[in-house]
């Protein structure tokens, strides 16, 4: 069977109207995300079919969740695909998000050198991980920069009631692709969102340790900024590319993104 990702592309690049949303085709809307869904590669397929589509173009800025919201908040962006659910309520309550829709999920993978799979191979859940690799201190590698990325990995080693300090936690205040490249030289371990991970796997030498938690799952949602707070946002194209991610066609393509190269999905649309 041929590449059935690509013949997703093909079908919502040709199935796919333009959106009912009136828009000038002139329009460049700044979406803030987070550094996953360029690292994976997913926005490189996502972008251009939305452009094609509706002529609006997107200047996509990859930064952490929360750099990302803190963006929003300032006005610096038509609107956010962020995967932070505590931070992103809290930025809605705040009233500077005119609307939150789920668009997808993946999942954290605790990944490390193959030295550490085998020390870790035995334990139950990921506290449980997180307590072993602080008790031996095992390298780790942080993102440290307040992304969706670092506020899991804070709450999991809040959860396994543990501070981390010392030589061995390395914050590298850097995006997901880099963080596994300093995890990679270092031979430590970190927290990723699977698809980064597998979109760079081939040039690491880093397993999976430890995954399939119930508190790994990793949501992204969209948000568009709210004219009242902001009123120069680009509110009707930033609601049309929303409407794009949510589109049904659109949610195939998600789904099938990544299948052809890692044999699996490396995010699952939202159900």
């Amino acid at each position: 069977m041929k590449n059935m990702g690509l013949l997703c592309v093909l079908l919502v690049a040709i199935g796919c109207g333009k959106s009912d949303t009136p828009v000038d085709e002139s329009q460049t809307i700044t979406l803030a995300t987070t550094t996953s869904t360029r690292d994976s590669g997913l926005l490189d397929v996502l972008v251009p079919l939305f452009t094609e589509q509706t002529g609006i173009a997107v200047k996509v800025v990859a930064v952490g969740s929360g750099q990302a919201l803190e963006m929003g908040r300032r006005g610096d962006a038509d609107l956010l695909l962020t995967h932070a659910p505590v931070a992103e309520e809290a930025f809605m309550s705040e009233g500077f998000g005119a609307e939150r829709r789920a668009v997808m999920s993946n999942d954290f993978v605790l990944i490390g050198p193959k030295s550490a799979a085998d020390q870790l191979a035995k334990v139950a859940t990921i506290p449980a991980a997180l307590q072993e690799i602080e008790k031996t201190e095992l390298p780790f590698v942080s993102r440290g920069d307040e992304s969706g990325t670092h506020m899991k990995e804070t709450a999991l080693w809040q959860a396994a009631g543990i501070e981390p300090v010392g030589e061995w936690y390395i914050e590298s205040g850097s995006g997901m692709a880099q963080t596994l490249r300093i995890a990679n030289e270092k031979q430590a371990c970190t927290l990723a969102d699977r698809g980064t991970y597998l979109a760079h796997r081939d040039g690491l030498e880093l397993h999976i340790v430890r995954e399939g938690d119930a508190v790994l799952k990793n949501p992204y949602a969209v948000i568009l900024i709210d004219p009242k707070k902001h009123p120069h946002v680009q509110a009707d194209a930033a609601r049309a590319f929303a409407d794009f991610l949510t589109a049904d066609d659109t949610q195939e393509v998600i789904r099938e993104f990544g299948v052809d190269r890692y044999e699996q999905p490396l995010f699952f649309p939202n159900p």
